[in-house]
């Protein structure tokens, strides 16, 4: 990922970190392509049919990111992990309004260790994202963790660089994580 300031998404993160708006409309087609795979990759596990296509879902997810402040945005890497949970959000709320997951006759997610462990037809979008407010609400960096490697596809290194930690940890936060979502989405009382 991208990490030496000399480069174009660095410095349009800067700027827009500092408050400049004009910046996220000139970083979106530099990365637009990481975009539109992180959609493909998020909407493979949504249903056939689904009405939502990849290029919508960029779209919105610029529009929401237009639409708040850039916060602490230092990386490319952190960038598209924010990306990840925006799409993630747009999903949720359009599975929400459709009326598309039900409670008790939804899909079990499985969280499995490859890079890009969504699988077809296994994700219940609504129980992931209630498991995941609750995740936050005691670990909101094992939820960062969940977000950025399940969601955004990011790598151990990748994801280490973003939350400014190191791999092991990365490590060690995802398997706690994954084990805590399995009992969770399994309705299982530690």
């Amino acid at each position: 990922m991208d990490s030496n300031p000399s480069t174009p998404v660095t410095s349009l993160l800067a700027q827009w970190k500092s408050g400049d708006p004009a910046a996220l409309q000139s970083l979106i087609p530099i990365v637009y392509d990481e975009l539109h795979r992180l959609a493909r990759r998020q909407l493979s596990g949504e249903r056939d049919g689904h009405t939502l296509q990849s290029t919508a879902l960029v779209n919105e997810a610029y529009l929401r990111l237009s639409n708040q402040e850039s916060g602490l945005v230092n990386s490319r890497a952190h960038f598209l992990g924010i990306a990840a949970h925006v799409m993630r959000q747009i999903l949720v709320d359009h599975a929400r309004a459709r009326g598309a997951a039900k409670r008790d006759g939804g899909n079990r997610v499985e969280l499995k260790d490859e890079d890009h462990p969504l699988q077809d037809g296994d994700v219940d979008l609504v129980a992931l994202d209630e498991a995941l407010k609750e995740l936050a609400k005691f670990d909101p960096d094992l939820c960062r963790v969940v977000e950025m490697r399940y969601l955004g596809g990011l790598s151990v290194e990748d994801t280490a660089q973003a939350m400014g930690v190191s791999p092991a940890t990365i490590k060690r936060e995802w398997a706690a994580a994954k084990a805590w979502l399995s009992r969770e989405l399994r309705g299982e009382n530690p």
